[in-house]
Order: C-alpha cells, then sequence, then structure tokens
C-alpha cells in the first residue's frame, strides 16, 4: 500500500514538473531566438551596437514589470490563472514580432513579450516550491530549469535550419506554434495546486521586507541581479560576439548551439549535488567556474579555445542560475513565497536590462570582448561576496 502511495506520488510530481518545465523552455526559445535575430535585425535595419543593445534590453525591462506584478497575482489569484496569462501574453507577442517593419515596432512587441516571460518563471519557480520540500523541492526547480537548456537547444536547431531558409520572421512564427503545446499542457494543471492568499499588496511587501526577511531579500535580489546581469549579457550577445570575432552568421549559430549543449549537464550536475553539499556551497562551485569560463572566453585568441571557453560558460552559468532557483525560495514563507521570488527576480531583471545594454555602449565606443567580458568578472566576485556574507545554508 505504502509502495503504491510512493508510485502515485512520484507519477504526479513528474507530470507537474513535465508541465511547469515547458515554462523554462519557452522562455528559453524566445530569449534565445532574439539573440540569433540581433545579428540579422543590426544589418537588415542598419542597427548601430548601441541599438542593438537597447533591442536586447527592452525585453528585460518588460521582464522586471512582468516578475514583480505576477508574484503578487499569483499569491492572490492562484499559480495556475496566472501562469495561463503569461503564456498567452508572450506567444502573441511571438506572433506579432512577425508582422514588426522597423525597430520601435519590433521593441514595443518585445516590451510587451518581456512582461509575459518575466511574470512566468517567478510563478512557476512559486508553484513547484509549494509542492515539494527540502531535497526534492531543490531537485525539482533544478532539473524544470534544466527545460531552459533544452529550449535553447531547440532555438539553436530552429536558427540553423529555418532562418537560412526563410528568414527569421518565419523562426518566431514557428515558436508561437509550439509554444500552443504549452498551452494545452497548462490547462491540465491540478485546481490543488492552486495557492489563493487574501493578502494586499502593502502586506506582500511589508512580509519580504519585515526585519527578519529584509537582509536575505537584498542579498537575494542582489544575487539575481549579478547573475541576469552575466547571463543576458553574455548569452543575447554570443553570436554577435562571434560574428564581431570574424566568424559568418551561419558559423556563429553554429558554434552556439555547440556551447548550448553544454548546459544540460551544468545543470544535471547541480541536481546531483542537491542533498550531497549545501546549496550555497553548490552555487559558490558555479559561480567561480562562471568567472573562470568568461575570463577565458573574453581573452580566446584561437577556434578551439572559444569554443571550449563557450561550453563551460554555458555550464556553469546556466547551472548557477538553476541552483539559485532552488536556492531562492526556501527563504520565504508560503504566504509570500510568490513576492519574495518575484520581486528579487524583478531585480535581477534590472540587470538582465542593464548587461547587453552596457555591451552595445561599450563595443560602441571601441573597448574589446575582454573589457566587457572583464566587467562581468567583477560583478560575479560581487557576488559571491554578498552570497558568502548575506544567505543562509540550506539543504
Amino acid at each position: 500500500m505504502q509502495d503504491t502511495l510512493i508510485q502515485k506520488s512520484t507519477k504526479k510530481g513528474r507530470k507537474l514538473l513535465l508541465v511547469i518545465g515547458t515554462a523554462w523552455l519557452f522562455d528559453a526559445m524566445d530569449v534565445a531566438l532574439l539573440s540569433f535575430i540581433m545579428p540579422l535585425i543590426k544589418t537588415e535595419w542598419n542597427l548601430t551596437p548601441a541599438q542593438v543593445g537597447y533591442v536586447s534590453s527592452v525585453t528585460s525591462l518588460g521582464m522586471v514589470f512582468g516578475s514583480l506584478l505576477c508574484g503578487y497575482l499569483a499569491d492572490k489569484f492562484g499559480r495556475k490563472n496566472v501562469m495561463i496569462v503569461t503564456l498567452i501574453v508572450f506567444s502573441v507577442g511571438n506572433l506579432l514580432l512577425a508582422f514588426t517593419k522597423d525597430v520601435n515596432q519590433f521593441m514595443l512587441v518585445r516590451f510587451i513579450t518581456g512582461m509575459g516571460l518575466g511574470g512566468e518563471l517567478p510563478v512557476a519557480a512559486t508553484m513547484l516550491a509549494d509542492n515539494f520540500k527540502g531535497k526534492t523541492q531543490a531537485k525539482m526547480l533544478i532539473m524544470a530549469d534544466s527545460f531552459w537548456a533544452i529550449g535553447w537547444i531547440l532555438a539553436a536547431v530552429i536558427s540553423n535550419t529555418v532562418t537560412p531558409m526563410y528568414g527569421w520572421r518565419a523562426s518566431v512564427v514557428v515558436t508561437f506554434f509550439v509554444m500552443m503545446y504549452a498551452f494545452v499542457m497548462r490547462r491540465h494543471l491540478p485546481e490543488n495546486y492552486e495557492k489563493k492568499e487574501k493578502t494586499s499588496l502593502k502586506e506582500q511587501f511589508a512580509g519580504i521586507f519585515n526585519h527578519d526577511v529584509i537582509g536575505k531579500t537584498m542579498a537575494l535580489s542582489f544575487l539575481w541581479f549579478v547573475v541576469m546581469f552575466s547571463y543576458y549579457g553574455m548569452f543575447l550577445w554570443l553570436p554577435s560576439v562571434l560574428v564581431i570575432r570574424g566568424f559568418s552568421i551561419i558559423h556563429s549559430f553554429q558554434y552556439t548551439l555547440i556551447m548550448s549543449l553544454a548546459q544540460l549537464p551544468g545543470y544535471y550536475l547541480a541536481a546531483w549535488l542537491m542533498g550531497k553539499i549545501s546549496h550555497k556551497n553548490i552555487l559558490t562551485m558555479y559561480l567561480i567556474g562562471t568567472i573562470s569560463s568568461a575570463s577565458v572566453f573574453g581573452v580566446a585568441s584561437s577556434e578551439w579555445m572559444l569554443l571550449a571557453s563557450g561550453a563551460f560558460l554555458s555550464f556553469f552559468n546556466l547551472g548557477a542560475w538553476g541552483a539559485l532557483i532552488a536556492f531562492t525560495p526556501s527563504h520565504f514563507k508560503a504566504d509570500i513565497r510568490g513576492m519574495g521570488v518575484g520581486f528579487s527576480q524583478s531585480i535581477g531583471r534590472i540587470g538582465a536590462t542593464l548587461g547587453p545594454y552596457l555591451i552595445g555602449m561599450l563595443i560602441g565606443m571601441g573597448f574589446g570582448i575582454p573589457v566587457v567580458f572583464g566587467m562581468f568578472v567583477v560583478a560575479l566576485i560581487l557576488g559571491i561576496i554578498v552570497l558568502a556574507v548575506g544567505t543562509s545554508e540550506t539543504y
């Protein structure tokens, strides 16, 4: 009897992981496709590096508002309803993107799409955290986040097949139809995963800023800022950086696909380590690995060094994201968890906005890739210091 109950519980957990994991998968497809599109629209609309920085940052600006707003709404009206709304927003946004005629229309659509993107992931993480505890919770969160790597790889495949033949507009239309699959799956989320709280926005803010939690709220917000600042800055510009380094558009897409494959083992190792060492130590290890990889990638002078350091950068940077996903919800009680995760990630989205913008600005001012990646290394070092002094050990 007990074995039957465990089996049913495991099956239910896997189903929930599969359904919610699509949030990360399709969000990643969206972000990755944007990175592949950037060098193409730069040529099509004759954009300066600074303008390309604006284009890559505007999505993250929408995410800032989406993360904060949807985190609150998920605590108030339930996780499932909010997740479905965010899916509709960014799916329709991708379809509209194919019909934009200039960079201004493109940026407006990307801002709206970003609100859906930014709102979905905190709600998805909160829903998983509500339904699992301890080591299982941490592993489930990392495994859900590993769907991000699958989404990035799918986007790389689309960019290598559909885009060269039919253009970037056809690629974003393809993602719109693929996303309909996730919408169908999410309709089957059980109602008992709802978490409705009758609290006001003011009460939610008070909960994450009371004297017991404020230090952790600020530390986690800074960590999300650093991780998103480095990830979006480096990876949204990755194909463009490869073009700057002298590779063709097609080769930059192919090399980015090869580097992206390293994301999956990065996630799986982090999930395996959960319960064996503290979440804090896992995150520290991955941040150190990101620093080392970014340092080498920034000065890489040969093709093999570029590919190897890029693969390690994917491995460690995405693994750090997964570890932070598992680390964050455990610092907040259930009634303020949506707001806590949403607020900290909304601060992170500010970093996601600044990272790509600063790269465009620095390249436009004539600074080289080593200087640009050195900026990310400094930010990651500060992140390790804050992690050490501002957060609790969790297992």
